[in-house]
């Protein structure tokens, strides 16, 4: 029954935080010949985003290139830079809980509630770009979508969370 209770509330916890992935590549590229990486500053530099959050997407991109077996360098193979983009969406629940009717005698009647709620949601995106240091053309590009919390206590983990999902796409499998 413990395990039961564990997989739904891990199923629950992982829908919550729900990230939709999308990647793209040049097909040409031998992605394995990449070792080594650097920040492409006028990319960053770019971003509209304070420097606390601009810190903590560097920091989780730092640590998921070391996963990936890439080490900084003052001579990159690529370069990794980033964008984003927020947009709010606007949710409109209606709740008709009930309705009009007639009665006996061809009386109108109301049953049940019946109110509207609105709510807002602000989506980001976070676009990684893996650059081509010699070459300079774009090469890889992760996309990551998912809701932004204003919750300030575990923003740290909820942007490591989007870098991981996204960069678990790189490098791209071999065709």
């Amino acid at each position: 029954m413990k395990k039961i209770l564990f997989a739904l509330l891990f199923v629950f916890l992982i829908s919550c935080s729900s990230i939709r992935v999308y990647s793209d590549h040049d097909n040409s590229v031998d992605f394995s010949q990449y070792k080594t990486f650097a920040f492409f500053k006028p990319e960053i530099d770019k971003v509209d985003i304070s420097d606390l959050d601009k810190r903590r997407i560097l920091n989780a991109l730092d640590n998921e290139m070391a996963l990936k077996g890439l080490s900084k360098s003052e001579t990159p193979d690529v370069l990794i830079g980033f964008t984003t983009a927020a947009k709010q969406q606007v949710i409109v629940n209606n709740n008709n809980w009930g309705g009009w009717g007639w009665g006996w005698g061809f009386n109108p009647w109301f049953w049940g509630p019946n109110y509207n709620s609105v709510s807002t949601r602000t989506e980001g995106t976070l676009y990684i770009n893996i650059i081509d240091a010699t070459s300079k053309q774009l090469v890889w590009q992760g996309k990551g979508l998912g809701g932004i919390h204003d919750n300030l206590k575990n923003r740290d983990e909820r942007i490591a969370l989007f870098v991981q999902e996204i960069v678990s796409h790189y490098p791209p499998e071999s065709r």
